[in-house]
């Protein structure tokens, strides 16, 4: 099952080398709210390096999966553990910023119509209206 969360980049972390075989990446983002929420993804192996172009504080859209596993402890309990996986990231717009929208100055004469701009309709138009 796939998610996807837009919210502002809070904190990026390097490459761990977890095995020979095994590197992952963790980031943080940032939900605005009255409560800021902070939640951590990864991503792993050959995707780690897609977090390199974005800078803390950007607004980026991340696309994830949500991963959940069962560990047994050596005592017989049962854990149970859930991870955010990233697979994509793409720049996102910020909500919050104001874009500033063109505004055309008004015409020297409000806006209305003048007598030259009117059409000359033909007498002979055999339309009703």
């Amino acid at each position: 099952m796939s998610f996807e969360i837009q919210g502002k980049l809070y904190k990026k972390f390097d490459i761990q080398q977890v095995t020979d075989t095994f590197k992952k990446r963790e980031f943080v983002i940032e939900l605005d709210g009255q409560y800021p929420q902070y939640i951590q993804f990864q991503l792993t192996q050959d995707r780690c390096g897609v977090l390199d172009p974005y800078n803390e504080a950007q607004t980026i859209k991340v696309f994830f999966d949500l991963r959940g596993r069962e560990w047994k402890s050596p005592q017989g309990e049962f854990k149970y553990f859930n991870s955010l996986n990233a697979w994509k990231i793409e720049a996102a717009v910020d909500p919050n910023a104001q874009a500033a929208a063109p505004v055309s100055p008004p015409a020297a004469d409000g806006g209305f119509p003048q007598a030259a701009d009117e059409q000359k309709f033909d007498d002979n138009d055999d339309l009703p209206f």
